[in-house]
């Protein structure tokens, strides 16, 4: 539009000029129209002249500003490498320092090993011949307590003390979202040895403490070398009733968490429902500061569900497992004050999760998915292996000790105790 209005100006101006001319010189129309033509060719020429100068201001213009937008994009970028190379420095020397840190607790942790299994001779020398009632005497490929003592004494003590992991899955998807971690004795012939052969015996005699903490041990270990990895993982950690109550062995256990209360995100600490429920005020207040450092507990072996639920949860508790046949079949014969299809809500209402274990084909899962049942761990969704047969912990098979070999075995239903 101002283009229209100044060409429409200059006409006009144009030609008054002519017409101006034409009046005062006295010239023709045609001398006057040829000075007319010069006159507006000049008139162009200048105006084509001052827009190409007002345009080649602008351009340069143009260019100081893209120079100075130029010049501060890279202070802006050099000032950002340099932030990147700080940074880059700071986490590699924090990565150092925590690695250093956390290979320096593995070494402590593997002394740690070393010392309980030298302390184990001792122990065994000092412990009384075991008697158990009511039954036969425990073997192991057909050896008598005594030959069973010598095993168990021998295995603790040079370290063949086995991770074995289970996974717990969430129900429907199916998807690991923990592991159980269990002892296994291994012998000098690489027969395995179950809880429920060596318990009965290593019970007795004192030394569960021991095997709990070489288990404890071995759970750090795996979970500190995962974190290496940067992969997150819980594992369950079963702790005996034997260790609680010992007035030693436990309050060692309890000042070696406090050392590593990061961890709480990473162990889960399992006790039998018999150990809770017989917890004398001492143990409670064992299992309070625990929960206090951070760590969850889960209790396990559970037979009977006419237990206290708030003071389960005081203590600490966030697990509870119970065999999926007792949720199928067996709720009156365990004491329930409500019906299978209601106990995850009611222990949901005081802040437990329910774990279903032992289930071991489909059709328990479709019932279990009828109750609601957030996780389920059985044989259906895979049996107790070895730290280097678990694919997904492949990053950290070397968590156990380098003179510890974890052999394949038969699967062996999980037994309580």
């Amino acid at each position: 539009m101002t283009d229209i209005l100044s060409n429409n100006a200059s006409v006009a101006a144009n030609t008054a000029f002519g017409w101006l001319v034409h009046q005062t010189f006295r010239l023709d129309l045609v001398s006057t129209g040829l000075a007319l033509v010069l006159l507006v060719i000049a008139v162009l020429q200048i105006r084509s002249a001052l827009f190409r100068n007002r345009r080649m201001r602008e351009i340069e213009e143009d260019m100081a500003d893209l120079r100075s937008a130029n010049l501060t994009v890279k202070s802006q970028l050099d000032d950002t490498k340099r932030k990147i190379a700080e940074v880059t420095l700071a986490i590699a020397e924090k990565s150092e320092a925590r690695e250093k840190k956390i290979a320096g607790e593995l070494l402590a942790i593997e002394g740690l090993v070393r010392e309980f299994a030298s302390n184990v001779a001792a122990k065994m020398k000092e412990a009384a011949p075991v008697k158990i009632p009511g039954s036969s005497l425990p073997s192991v490929d057909g050896k008598a307590q005594p030959a069973m003592l010598e095993i168990i004494r021998r295995s603790l003590e040079e370290n063949r003390v086995d991770l074995y992991l289970q996974p717990v899955v969430s129900l429907p998807q199916r998807k690991v979202r923990f592991y159980e971690a269990l002892s296994r004795l291994r012998s000098e012939d690489g027969a395995v040895i179950m809880p429920a052969q060596f318990v009965r015996i290593a019970a007795p005699a004192g030394l569960m403490s021991v095997v709990d903490n070489l288990l404890l041990f071995r759970c750090v270990q795996i979970v500190r070398r995962l974190s290496q990895k940067q992969r997150e993982v819980a594992v369950f950690c079963n702790i005996s009733g034997h260790t609680l109550s010992d007035p030693e062995a436990f309050p060692q256990f309890l000042d070696f968490m406090h050392h590593h209360r990061d961890l709480a995100g990473h162990i889960i600490f399992e006790f039998s429902q018999d150990a809770v429920l017989a917890a004398r005020p001492v143990e409670e207040a064992n299992l309070r500061y625990l929960a206090n450092l951070g760590f969850r507990l889960s209790m396990d072996q559970v037979t009977k569900l006419d237990f206290d639920l708030a003071r389960t949860r005081r203590l600490g508790f966030h697990f509870i497992r119970l065999r999926a046949e007792t949720l199928l079949s067996g709720m009156e014969h365990a004491n329930a004050a409500v019906a299978a299809e209601d106990l995850k809500d009611l222990f949901a209402r005081h802040g437990l999760s329910l774990i279903a274990e032992c289930v071991e084909n489909e059709k328990t899962v479709v019932q279990l998915l009828e109750y609601n049942i957030d996780f389920a761990q059985g044989y259906l969704f895979g049996e107790p292996r070895p730290l280097r047969d678990v694919p997904e912990m492949n990053d950290a098979r070397h968590a156990q000790t380098s003179n510890v070999t974890a052999l394949p075995v038969e699967p062996v239903r999980r037994l309580a105790g």
